[in-house]
């Protein structure tokens, strides 16, 4: 059995550290720099950093700002925000990131999604999508969780693994910062239905959400609020989750 990863989820805007709630009203909290550091002593597995604007005015990656990040990250890392085309993601990888985050393209241009996996291979891609509840169905949606594709996630996923993702990073936008816990039944809805590994986030407020998500079927947990407003750390969530039977790294 793999073992289940803890991944900070850290949001960047105007080269900045932010966290919103449902995608919205963004709180400042910093540097990017300055956590990457926290982090790297915090036996975090990967970190995923994405820029939550870049998509929406048509704006590349800021390949110089990753270039900084990876060279301060000794963690593996997944870059996302602004992936449009197959040159961004080599020059994102020539920057440092480990593996590339795409969301939007995901269902606005499969082709792109089919072509970046034929070049690099599956385990470079991690699938976002962004989910909504509406109406008891769990809707997609794009551009930062300002478009409704009408989309079911269902479908959406069981195509994407169907391409050959490697992974599905599945966000609540419902739980986005609320710190309500995660959607369990959205992580058991996309784990009975697909067989890739799926990142859960959006919602975690302590270590008992981790472990929840993972009984609900998350291989692995991606978290920002509860590293960033609270005194919990990743160390302390891999113990708590080895103690109650999760294979975990320490």
């Amino acid at each position: 059995m793999l073992k289940v990863r803890i991944i900070p989820s850290l949001l960047i805007k105007d080269s900045l550290l932010v966290k919103d709630k449902q995608f919205k009203k963004d709180r400042i909290i910093g540097s990017i720099i300055s956590s990457i550091k926290v982090f790297n002593s915090r036996k975090v597995d990967e970190i995923i950093v994405l820029d939550t604007q870049a998509t929406n005015i048509n704006q590349e990656p800021n390949y110089d700002l990753i270039n900084q990040i990876s060279n301060h990250c000794f963690i593996p890392l997944t870059v996302g925000g602004g992936i449009t085309k197959i040159e961004h993601v080599s020059s994102l990888l020539k920057s440092g990131a480990d593996k590339i985050s795409i969301n939007t393209s995901c269902i606005n241009n499969i082709d792109l999604i089919v072509k970046i996996i034929k070049k690099y291979g599956s385990q470079i891609l991690v699938a976002s999508v962004d989910v909504k509840k509406i109406n008891e169905k769990y809707i997609c949606f794009t551009n930062s969780g300002t478009v409704d594709t009408k989309q079911n996630v269902v479908d959406v996923v069981k195509n994407l693994e169907k391409i050959g993702a490697g992974e599905i990073l599945i966000t609540s936008i419902d739980r986005d910062g609320m710190m309500t816990g995660y959607d369990l039944d959205l992580i058991k809805l996309i784990s009975s239905n697909i067989s890739i590994p799926i990142i859960c986030n959006g919602g975690c407020k302590s270590y008992k959400d981790m472990l929840d998500a993972i009984n609900a079927g998350a291989d692995a947990i991606a978290a920002s609020s509860i590293f960033n407003f609270t005194e919990q750390t990743p160390f302390e969530a891999k113990e708590f989750l080895k103690n109650n039977g999760v294979n975990v790294r320490i």
